[in-house]
């Protein structure tokens, strides 16, 4: 506890000597025509470095106009390929369901087929699977080609 009391003491001591010797200064400084060129030269200086700061400043918020704008772009570019990875994940798993149906059409059609029974339904069934098939893999190609070219788009106009 007596540090920190003694601590204050010098601090205090220290800001009394400090207090004085701008006084002094004070009295000093109109009578003395050298600190008043000075302080033409020393505003013209803070002038210039104002105008420095100013043209930093500028430079500062292009670059940060730049790069949000950049992150602006980035951050669409993401989001498209969400939607396209989205739709591409549709299209897959429309694909795989209507495979998952067509083999299970041809396994009755097998079974049928085995016994001796055609059946006209189970035939129409295995058409109707097999053209949803085709149709869900076409798709699912069509969504992955988009998602190529979206990609190819900004390289070409690039080049």
């Amino acid at each position: 506890m007596t540090d920190v009391t003694q601590l204050e003491q010098r601090i205090s001591v220290a800001m009394d000597r400090i207090e004085r010797g701008l006084g002094a200064m004070a009295e000093q400084a109109p009578a003395d025509d050298a600190y008043g060129a000075d302080a033409g030269a020393l505003e013209t200086q803070l002038e210039e470095e104002r105008f420095a700061n100013a043209q930093l400043e500028e430079r500062v918020k292009a670059l940060k106009d730049r790069q949000d704008t950049k992150i602006k772009e980035l951050e669409t570019r993401v989001s498209a390929q969400r939607d396209q990875m989205a739709a591409l994940d549709t299209e897959l798993q429309r694909l795989r369901a209507s495979s998952a149906d067509m083999r299970e059409v041809n396994a009755q059609l097998r079974a049928a087929a085995s016994e001796g029974v055609a059946e006209p339904e189970l035939i129409n069934r295995a058409m109707m699977a097999e053209v949803e098939a085709l149709s869900a893999q076409r798709a699912s190609e069509s969504a992955e080609v988009d998602a190529i070219l979206k990609e190819l788009k900004p390289l070409i106009e690039e080049a």
